[in-house]
């Protein structure tokens, strides 16, 4: 796929080369997880395709979506691709989170036994650890990072309904964990996504080995 805008490009390829980062890590295994830049003046963004291999991922493996979720060009890896059947929630974080530029899912080990373990309360707490700092606009230890967990779902026009709510309801939030699923976080750019990630993926570790006692 060609990007003829360098900002774009440049973003773009730090999307994939974070999917790789994120692949070497083991928290996209089996094909799982997407990711997503956006490109506000033209009204689209990029996503990478359904079934791919996350740790091979390159800027040819990308689809052009409009802002509604439809394909406006498929990537050059492939004349056959199709987009993620989530991308309904991408939509809606991009919809509702106007400044994300950038949106990050993966399946991990902890925020899968986080999401499970406080799909009840549909909300895991985090605070007291100075890696909350981390998070965009975040200033102190003493921050009460309230993350929104959602009962998974294969009906995504549902799921995708409850996550607008959830994003409503918690305004302050950097990521929304699908119990048993994974995690989904945004940020201003695919830099400040990556941070969001790798901060709160650390912190469900912190909070699960306490919780779980490993």
């Amino acid at each position: 796929m060609a990007i003829k805008a360098e900002p774009l490009r440049e973003e773009a390829e730090a999307l994939c080369e974070t999917a790789r980062w994120c692949a070497a890590r083991g928290w996209v295994p089996a094909t799982s997880g997407n990711f997503s830049v956006r490109d506000a003046h033209a009204g689209q963004f990029l996503i990478s395709r359904s079934g791919l291999d996350k740790g091979q991922m390159t800027v040819a493996d990308l689809l052009v979506l409009d802002v509604a979720g439809h394909v406006v060009r498929g990537p050059a890896s492939s004349e056959i691709a199709k987009p993620s059947a989530e991308t309904a929630l991408h939509v809606v974080i991009y919809r509702d989170r106007p400044e994300a530029k950038a949106i990050l899912h993966v399946h991990t080990i902890w925020n899968t036994l986080i999401g499970t373990r406080f799909a009840g309360s549909g909300q895991f707490r985090i605070t007291g650890y100075e890696l909350l700092k981390a998070l965009d606009g975040v200033a102190t230890h003493e921050h009460r990072e309230v993350v929104p967990v959602l009962a998974n779902s294969q009906e995504y026009g549902g799921l995708s309904v409850k996550l607008a709510e959830a994003l409503k309801e918690n305004a302050g939030a950097h990521g929304v964990l699908l119990s048993g699923h994974g995690l989904y976080t945004w940020g201003k750019s695919v830099e400040d996504a990556r941070r969001h990630l790798e901060a709160l993926e650390f912190l469900f570790e912190v909070e699960g080995r306490r919780i779980f006692g490993s």
